[in-house]
């Protein structure tokens, strides 16, 4: 609907969320499917239009009115967390990043909770900026749930046809492998489930992604699948539930793309990252359900590296908001 409003943090100021969050923006396909509002720092996204060269206007906007806007001039609530661009090192961690980045989120999370905004797409922030600004959340997904008063959030990555729930997501390998269990595993494939429902789409096949090679080889390497998947996957279709597995990993993925699989279930972070980044590493976005509204993210980090230098791809941008403006009119929170 063209007139859904998704809320944009522009996410650490310091590395390339205002340079994608501008450029993708200021795209006319965006503003076919709805209204982008920036929230952030009028002060950090002047800066990087004129070093970038970029020819964008702003109209800084009232929380408690209706947005408007177009490509050329973006809508943008001005929360002026950086009031002197002196003090933010760019490219750099700092506190002040860490805490404007919570700032811009929680303004986007209000703007929410007021029905301001039917969704958010986030752009990058800092786990190590945040932690220097004794914030207490490690990442996007934790303070979301928080802010939000959800009782948990979960992760889908979405890129052409292929789905991916994570079961765990920032847990070492070694964490992600000694805290599975059958009752955890089956709950993930219920969220799937539930995931798909929420958005209007059918359950279809969900797929367990094994966690050993050959999904094990009948205990030849590792006795995981034997002792949580498995039981996991029965326990599952006994409640009704379309599931299989668990299926190697090194096919399950493909297999999903080729349409076989509504949704996989990946039992740890890197498992589905790879998967998902190898096919398309720009256009997989990461969708967050569980939360009073929908939230899309770009799934990369701050590339300080490149930060404020005109070298930052704004594709996985432009695709978290098309993808918040397709799916944040469907979703019904569970």
């Amino acid at each position: 609907m063209k007139d859904t409003v998704i809320a944009v943090p522009m996410g650490d100021p310091a590395g390339v969320g205002p340079e994608i969050a501008l450029k993708s923006i200021a795209d006319p396909e965006v503003w076919d499917k709805g209204v982008p509002l920036l929230v952030g720092d009028l002060t950090v996204l002047e800066a990087v239009r004129n070093r970038l060269g970029l020819k964008m206007a702003f109209r800084t906007v009232d929380e408690n009115a209706a947005p408007s806007g177009s490509p050329d001039e973006l809508p943008v609530v001005d929360l002026k967390m950086i009031p002197d661009l002196a003090a933010l090192p760019v490219g750099k961690v700092s506190a002040l990043a860490g805490e404007a980045s919570v700032a811009y989120i929680r303004k986007a999370v209000e703007l929410c909770g007021a029905g301001k905004a039917l969704g958010i797409a986030t752009t990058p922030i800092n786990k190590e900026a945040l932690r220097a600004a004794r914030a207490p959340w490690i990442g996007h997904t934790e303070m979301l749930a928080d802010m939000s008063g959800a009782a948990r959030s979960y992760t889908m990555f979405l890129v052409d046809k292929l789905r991916i729930l994570f079961h765990s997501r920032h847990l070492s390998l070694k964490q992600a492998i000694e805290t599975l269990d059958a009752s955890e595993v089956l709950a993930s494939i219920e969220v799937a489930a539930k995931c798909l429902e929420s958005i209007g789409l059918p359950t279809g096949t969900i797929a367990l992604a094994a966690l050993n090679p050959h999904a094990s080889d009948g205990g030849l390497f590792g006795d995981e699948e034997a002792r949580f998947l498995i039981p996991a996957v029965e326990m599952a279709r006994k409640k009704g539930i379309n599931a299989v597995g668990p299926v190697p990993a090194d096919s399950v993925f493909y297999f999903a793309l080729q349409g076989k699989y509504a949704v996989v279930v990946s039992l740890y972070h890197d498992q589905g990252h790879i998967a998902s980044k190898t096919y398309d590493f720009y256009r997989t976005v990461s969708v967050t359900f569980g939360l009073p509204f929908i939230r899309t993210s770009v799934d990369h980090g701050t590339a300080f590296d490149i930060a404020w230098q005109g070298k930052a791809n704004p594709v996985s941008m432009k695709e978290a908001l098309l993808a918040a403006f397709a799916i944040a009119p469907l979703y019904r929170p569970f």
